[in-house]
Parts: C-alpha cells; sequence; structure tokens
C-alpha cells in the first residue's frame, strides 16, 4: 500500500468509458498535487460479456474486484460508477469521494435522429436494463425490446452497422455500374451513369467518423432501429458529436439511482478524507444518497425496474421515483421534496410509503422471475 504522500494508486476497469471517468478522477487529484496511477482491474461484470447485468449473480458484478483490491491493500482506492455500486458494503470502505455529477438522462439514439414516437410500429430497440425496457414498453407496448450488451462504443456500432453496410453495399454496386457505363462510352455506346451517389466508395469511407469505419466491419444478430443509453456515458466515451440522439423525458423516464455519478471508494483513514476534501461535491453527495437510500430500503439491487432520481431545490430535495413491473403494465411512482437537512429518514420515509402502496409487491415479483428456475424457462 502506497503512502498518499507519493503517490495514489487507484483501481478501474479496463473498459475505454472506465479509462476515461478514471482520467477525470486522476486530472482532478493531480491539480492538486497528488500523484496518481490508475490500475485496470478485470471484473465479473467483464468477464462474462453474454449474460444480462440483472443475471451476473449477486449485485455488483462491476464493483467488488475493484474493492477486494482496495480491502486487501494491494491498492489505495477504487473508481466506480455509482450506479453499478451495491447499496451494501464492508464496514471498513467507504465512499470517500463522489465528485459533481454529469447528466442523469437516457437517451434514445438511431441512425437518423428520430424521436422515440416517431420509431415505427414494433420497432426493436436495444438495452440491457430492466428498468429501460419497462420504461419503453409503458410508453410504446407495441416496441420489440430486445437485449444489448457490451461498452458504448460496441452498442453504437451494432445500431449503425446495418444502414452502413446496406448503403456500402449501394455505392459499390453504383460504382461498378459506373465504370461500366464509362466503358461502354468509350466503345461508342451512348448510356450515361444516372446513380445516386456523386463520390467514389473510397471518399465516402474516408468522410466516415471511426466509429462508422468499425461498425462495417461488424457483424450483427439483431438490427436495432434505436438503442438507450446514459447521456453520461455516451459524451464521456467521446462519441456525442458523432451519434444522432434525443433526450428521453425524465419525467417518464427516471433514471437509474446514481446515474451519471462517479464514486471513489477506499478505507476509512486519512487518505479518504484527504480524497473527500478534494473531489467531493456536497450537492451531489446528497441527490445521490437520496436517491441509493430509497433503493436500498425497497431492495430494488439491479433486479427491479426501478428508477429514482434526486435534485436539489432550495432547501429540499425533489424525488421522483418509478417502480415497474418487468413487462412496463404496472407502474407505482410518486414526485415528492424531501429536506436536505434529514434527506436519510426523509428517503426511509417515502421508500415505506412506496413499499406500502405496492412497490415492494413488484419487486418482489421481480426478484422471483430471476430466480433460477425462472431463468432455466425463459431460456426454453
Amino acid at each position: 500500500m502506497s503512502n498518499h504522500g507519493t503517490e495514489i494508486r487507484l483501481a478501474t476497469r479496463g473498459s475505454d468509458l472506465a479509462l476515461r471517468q478514471a482520467g477525470e478522477v486522476k486530472t482532478a487529484l493531480e491539480d492538486r498535487r497528488f500523484s496518481v496511477e490508475l490500475v485496470e482491474v478485470e471484473t465479473t461484470g467483464d468477464e462474462i460479456q453474454d449474460e444480462l447485468i440483472h443475471r451476473l449473480g449477486k449485485t455488483g458484478a462491476f464493483v467488488r474486484s475493484l474493492d477486494e483490491k482496495v480491502m486487501n491493500g494491494e491498492l489505495d482506492g477504487a473508481i466506480h460508477s455509482m450506479k453499478d455500486m451495491p447499496t451494501e458494503s464492508p464496514e471498513e470502505l467507504v465512499v470517500a469521494a463522489i465528485p459533481e455529477r454529469a447528466s442523469a438522462n437516457d437517451v434514445l439514439v438511431t441512425p437518423d435522429g428520430k424521436e422515440l414516437d416517431e420509431l415505427p410500429e414494433g420497432a426493436t430497440v436495444g438495452t440491457s436494463s430492466l428498468r429501460r425496457k419497462a420504461q419503453l414498453l409503458h410508453r410504446r407496448p407495441d416496441l420489440n425490446v430486445e437485449p444489448l450488451r457490451g461498452n458504448v462504443d460496441t452498442r453504437a456500432e451494432k445500431l449503425l452497422a446495418p444502414a452502413l453496410q446496406d448503403e456500402h453495399e449501394r455505392r459499390t454496386e453504383a460504382e461498378k455500374e459506373k465504370q461500366s457505363d464509362k466503358a461502354m462510352a468509350q466503345k461508342g455506346h451512348k448510356k450515361e451513369y444516372e446513380g445516386e451517389f456523386d463520390r467514389t466508395v473510397e471518399e465516402w469511407f474516408n468522410d466516415l467518423a471511426e466509429i462508422e469505419r468499425r461498425a462495417l466491419e461488424r457483424e450483427v444478430e439483431t438490427e436495432f432501429e434505436a438503442i438507450v443509453l446514459a447521456q453520461a456515458g455516451l459524451e464521456r466515451s467521446g462519441l456525442a458529436h458523432h451519434l444522432d440522439y434525443v433526450e428521453l423525458p425524465k419525467g417518464e423516464f427516471v433514471p437509474a439511482p446514481g446515474q451519471g455519478a462517479l464514486a471513489v471508494t477506499a478505507l476509512d483513514g486519512d487518505l479518504a478524507g484527504d480524497l473527500n476534501a478534494v473531489l467531493d461535491h456536497p450537492r451531489t453527495r446528497v441527490e445521490t444518497t437520496v436517491e441509493r437510500t430509497i433503493l436500498a430500503e425497497l431492495g430494488g439491487g439491479c433486479v427491479a425496474p426501478m428508477g429514482v432520481h434526486g435534485l436539489i431545490q432550495g432547501e429540499n430535495v425533489h424525488v421522483d421515483v418509478q417502480v415497474f413491473s418487468q413487462d412496463g403494465t404496472e407502474i407505482v411512482e410518486v414526485s415528492r421534496d424531501v429536506p436536505v437537512e434529514n434527506h436519510v429518514s426523509a428517503a426511509k420515509d417515502l421508500a415505506g410509503d412506496l413499499a406500502a402502496r405496492g412497490a415492494d409487491d413488484l419487486i418482489a415479483a421481480a426478484k422471483r422471475d430471476e430466480t433460477p428456475d425462472a431463468k432455466r424457462e425463459a431460456e426454453k
């Protein structure tokens, strides 16, 4: 274990997005004269790419491996996406810092910038989130919502691939036709090329963004008309300027607890205090504490289709909560202001009210659907 006076060694997942997020933390610490080394650690969630997030076992599939390195003294701290974190953690481990949150919104990404209501009937939409699936089906029961995992780049490539591959094929055929017409003209025939493209395939390809070039090479099993992503992840990945997307209304698509926020964990002690002093954003800590308290009280974990979002407004935190059945047909929702000064106890009271209105029944049903027997039946 390093002395924080010399170098802080922080664990991070190795995905591009995780490294970008960790880079933000590293820069903030280095601006305050800390020396920081980022250490990549593979997690269960990274190792198992063909399972939906809620079927990876216990909550914390992207978290436990990193925190174990901290608890056994190998590393000084770990950087997480807060929405991946379980609500319970070892006593000796603390959330030392919660930096200022980025956007908590979800966005709809399409090849051509369509709004949700503009998608054709029966359109296929990709998401790995039970919450997003339930919200989509609640708003548009006709949609075909299919699972989609992978990092942000991979999901975007799967969305873009079919249209780009189709256009590449049409351009290639048109270029062959144009060359054929030129050859015929040289032999005295008067037929002229009347195709729809005025640039060569090479010129078109050279103008594509890197993610579009990768999409051309990607094989896809499911063609998606749209996918749903977290706006924060899209922006942090550097892809926002290369994709067409619209924000989904937060009132109907309440984000996951902690969405858009990062968390830095460490052992309780002097280093945790230093990390807090440099990185912690009090407003974000209060808002996300309210969100995660409600999640913990209801026992939602990563299984329940549940959204919770808090926003400080004056002396109160305005809280929106949605709990769905997995098919989106049933919903328990509430919007309420809770006082900042006793936000934890008020959040617990709000969770109790939600439970009394049937939220706990919906969560229990979601958990039953994810028992081993239910999983096997669903896979038949």
